[in-house]
């Protein structure tokens, strides 16, 4: 298993074993789920008339490092579906964090998908 989710472009060994170390949940989860286990799915904090921009609270650090520099390896490489999300983001003036951050829940849903149907990384 390991060696298949290290052909997702910007995981290597270590991501690989840290998501199956520290997420055992995958496979057994939706992909909604496991974005909010790993500490990526924003959720809205709003009292009233305040509107405040959703945050990603919690999750667990060890996956939220690992996949932070497995994106922004793919941000900096440039190449792929993952860094095309990133570009689209940047080039409608987002954030770079936010940016990553939402390259990072793709990856995360996509390594998700790849565990859960048993299936090889293909782009889309």
């Amino acid at each position: 298993m390991q060696v298949r989710l290290g052909a997702a472009p910007g995981v290597g060994p270590i991501v690989a074993a840290c998501l199956l170390a520290r997420m055992p949940e995958l496979r057994r989860l939706s992909s909604r789920q496991v974005a909010a286990l790993a500490g990526l799915a924003p959720f809205d904090r709003q009292s009233g008339n305040t509107s405040r921009p959703g945050r990603c609270p919690d999750g667990r650090p060890s996956v939220r490092r690992s996949l932070y520099l497995a994106a922004l390896t793919i941000a900096r490489s440039g190449k792929g579906d993952f860094a095309a999300t990133t570009r689209r983001l940047r080039g409608a003036g987002k954030p770079f964090k936010l940016a990553i951050v939402a390259t990072m829940r793709k990856l995360l849903i996509t390594l998700n998908a790849m565990v859960k149907n048993n299936t090889k990384y293909r782009n889309a």
